[in-house]
């Protein structure tokens, strides 16, 4: 069977760009999770906001996503379709969770929506390139 000749541009890079976010948004999102499951006061709750979950199910939630973006991460950098699936479906779900979080903490939200869309662009643009390396 002949070599199929596959052309990779410099480009490639932005997946380990990609992998190396999902990791520091999984970080994120442990320390998220954590810091909701030990330490409630530092969320803040006003008569505005509206929680269908209570702190200790976000915070699971959180570290759980922490953990799904680890992987995520490792899976790209191996070059696999399904990390690429995951991390794309991941830095969706992170989006529209921080953006639930725009009015409390607007800062620390739009960061990692930023941080999300530059994942998901790096991974659908550019995430076949690195299967060829």
């Amino acid at each position: 069977m002949a070599k199929q000749d596959t052309y990779v541009s410099g480009w490639a890079g932005w997946i380990g760009f990609a992998a190396i976010m999902l990791t520091i948004v999984g970080i994120f999102h442990l320390i998220a999770g954590i810091v909701a499951l030990f330490n409630s006061d530092v969320y803040a709750v006003t008569s505005s906001t509206v929680w269908v979950l209570d702190l200790t199910q976000w915070g699971w939630i959180h570290v759980i996503a922490g953990l799904i973006a680890f992987t995520a991460a490792a899976s790209l950098v191996k070059g696999n379709v399904y990390g690429r699936i995951i991390a794309v479906a991941f830095a969706v779900a992170s989006i529209v969770a921080n953006m639930a979080f725009v009015p409390i903490y607007p800062i620390w939200s739009l960061m990692m929506v930023t941080i999300g869309v530059l994942v998901i662009w790096a991974v659908v643009v550019h995430g076949k390139e690195v299967r060829a390396l």
